[in-house]
């Protein structure tokens, strides 16, 4: 057998030169993706806050719209049943027999109470009752009732009753 020499002494040579750009770009390579997530976050995180701002605002709006719709519905359904009413009231308050005239005009009485009363309506009121009273041509009226008693018209501006005054100027005020 041949003995083997020991190793010895290895000398390495290290050439500390400028690196290439291309490996300065792949150390920066994960900081670069890292940087790009951050920023498509914030993106993202703005987006969805702005969206969540609109549809809320949105919703809002619906909401409003919606109970608007719906208090304009009742208050055009109440002013329809009421303007039916009116209508059987007047038919009652034209028809020739005096029990069924006095039935109707005494609905029309209640009816001119109501806050649904327009001072149109009111004004319809004044005529049915001249015409049903007989001063439709500026004829006196033949009054059946006490001497000394006045006979009112329904929209005369005195107070008619539990509603307080009925006035032309008088105004419902609908909302919360």
């Amino acid at each position: 057998m041949t003995p083997v020499p020991s190793p010895g002494a290895l000398d390495v040579v290290v050439h500390s030169g400028p690196a290439d750009w291309w490996v300065i770009l792949a150390g920066l390579g994960p900081l670069a993706v890292l940087i790009a997530a951050l920023l498509a976050f914030y993106i993202n995180w703005r987006t969805l806050k702005q969206r969540t701002a609109a549809d809320k605002t949105a919703l809002e709006q619906k909401r409003e719209a919606d109970a608007n719709a719906l208090q304009q519905k009742t208050e055009a359904d109440s002013r329809a049943e009421w303007w039916r009413r009116t209508q059987w009231a007047l038919d009652r308050a034209l028809d020739p027999d005096e029990g069924t005239k006095a039935l109707g005009l005494a609905t029309l009485e209640v009816l001119a109470r109501s806050e649904l009363a327009r001072t149109e309506e009111l004004e319809l009121f004044d005529i049915a009752w001249k015409s049903v009273a007989g001063d439709e041509n500026g004829e006196e009226v033949e009054s059946e009732i006490e001497p000394g008693l006045e006979m009112a018209f329904v929209d005369d501006g005195g107070n008619i009753g539990e509603n307080g005054l009925t006035e032309e100027d008088s105004a419902k005020e609908v909302g919360p």
